[in-house]
């Protein structure tokens, strides 16, 4: 008769072996996955979880920030000059609409917003103008005339030009110290005109004021 028995012993000890070489199998594959440098992952599941995650930009620009449109006040039936000017002292923080009406109202009584003009009303250019003011807002002291030349050298501008004079008459001492009280809002229209004088200290006052009155109706805001 044949003896059942005899491969038991045999069947135990292989499954004891088969046992062990799994779990080596195991500890080899975490060792892998812990190399020197890298991020504990100690699955497959881990691994493919890290690898799929989006990259985040914290970078924010107005392109991707909704409901942020600027609008600025035009002047329609106005010269391009002078809407580039009105753009420019709003870009500087000025919105209030009389504000802005009163700063036009001046320069339009200082040069009709013609930049080669000199005193007088001859259209000189900024180095035949030898006597009084000279430009947007007639600079007159050797000084801020000298100062207008000085920065359109420095960014290799012609001194008539629009560009010349906007970044001259923005960087002026005499802009700077009132500059501020134009971005108040709701204020008066003599307000803004006390404001105007401690900027130009004109010697006529002419017809500012009807100026101002006539661009506060021209100047609208954009639908």
């Amino acid at each position: 008769m044949t003896n059942l028995g005899t491969p038991v012993p045999f069947l135990v000890i292989f499954l004891f072996i088969l046992e062990k070489l799994k779990k080596a199998t195991l500890t080899v594959t975490a060792s892998l996955l812990l190399l020197p440098g890298s991020s504990p992952l100690l699955s497959s599941e881990r691994l493919e979880t890290a690898t799929v995650q989006p990259v985040v930009s914290l970078k924010t620009t107005p392109e991707v920030v909704q409901g942020t449109e600027t609008k600025y006040w035009t002047c329609p039936g106005c010269t391009e000059v002078e809407n580039k000017v009105l753009r420019a002292f709003q870009e500087r923080g000025i919105t209030d609409k009389v504000a802005l009406a009163v700063l036009m109202g001046n320069i339009k009584q200082e040069s009709k917003f013609i930049t080669t003009i000199c005193e007088g009303g001859v259209k000189t250019g900024y180095h035949a103008c030898h006597r009084g003011g000279f430009g947007l807002i007639q600079w007159t002291t050797v000084g801020r005339y000298d100062g207008l030349g000085r920065v359109a050298r420095q960014y290799k501008l012609d001194p008539n030009s629009l560009d010349a004079q906007l970044r001259w008459l923005f960087s002026e001492r005499e802009w700077r110290v009132v500059e501020h009280r134009f971005k108040r809002t709701g204020m008066s229209s003599q307000y803004y005109m006390n404001a105007a004088y401690s900027w130009l200290g004109w010697g006529v006052y002419g017809a500012r004021g009807t100026y101002a009155r006539q661009y506060e109706s021209f100047i609208r805001m954009p639908a």
